[in-house]
């Protein structure tokens, strides 16, 4: 008999602490989300910042087929 309750109390103690580990994973997750909530990953620099691309119009020299055949070339 006594082996049996220790054998139910180690699987309770286990049962408990997976519990316990899962909830404070669930709430470090939710901690981190509510951190960066806020975060604007693309908001426009401030400062000295410069532009570093220039838009490409469709002229004679770089045509759709042109810029494919590029892009097929260098895949960018």
């Amino acid at each position: 008999m006594k082996k049996l309750f220790d054998i139910i109390w180690q699987t309770g103690k286990v049962f408990i602490m997976f519990v316990g580990f899962t909830l404070l994973f669930y709430f470090a997750i939710v901690w981190f989300n509510e951190e960066y909530e806020g975060y604007h990953r693309y908001e426009e620099p401030k400062g000295a910042a410069v532009k570093v691309f220039q838009s490409v119009h469709d002229t004679a020299e770089t045509g759709w087929k042109d810029r494919l055949f590029l892009f097929y070339m260098n895949g960018e």
